[in-house]
């Protein structure tokens, strides 16, 4: 039987996942991390992206859109604004943010504007086209 930890992660909205996992792999401001049983501790900052873990079950994709995961030996914690499971990723939607948020950076009076929130907004649709296309494409191999 393979090592596992505990993972769980969290929206504001819901709890997305609470379970043991063989494997954590996260967007990681920095980079990809990828999390094994008795990981060293670690506190980290996470960007836009998938998050994908191993259950007895297999691979699994969550989208985040930023966030903060905390690792311990046996215990991984991602708390995030906002996750979307991969099933419920939505392109169409995720065109409409990006071009909404590049719409809000052209015409306004810099002053009006919150760069770091609509950088964010901006980012985070990017993302979820990324990993629509990359779960497509996977997908279509099968």
């Amino acid at each position: 039987m393979a090592m596992t930890m505990h993972l769980d992660v969290v929206s504001a909205e819901e709890s997305l996942f609470s379970g043991l996992v063989e494997e954590v792999i996260a967007p990681g401001s920095m980079g990809d991390l990828g999390i094994m049983p008795r990981h060293s501790q670690l506190i980290t900052t996470l960007k836009a992206g998938e998050l994908q873990y191993k259950t007895k079950d297999g691979m699994v994709s969550l989208f985040v859109a930023g966030g903060i995961m905390e690792v311990q030996p046996s215990i991984v914690t991602v708390l995030t604004d906002t996750a979307v499971r991969a099933d419920d990723l939505d392109e169409e939607a995720a065109q409409e943010a990006m071009k909404r948020a590049e719409v809000a950076l052209e015409g306004k009076d810099p002053e009006d504007l919150d760069y770091e929130a609509i950088k964010a907004e901006l980012d985070a649709a990017k993302a979820q086209i990324e990993m629509i296309h990359k779960i497509g494409k996977t997908l279509r191999k099968l």
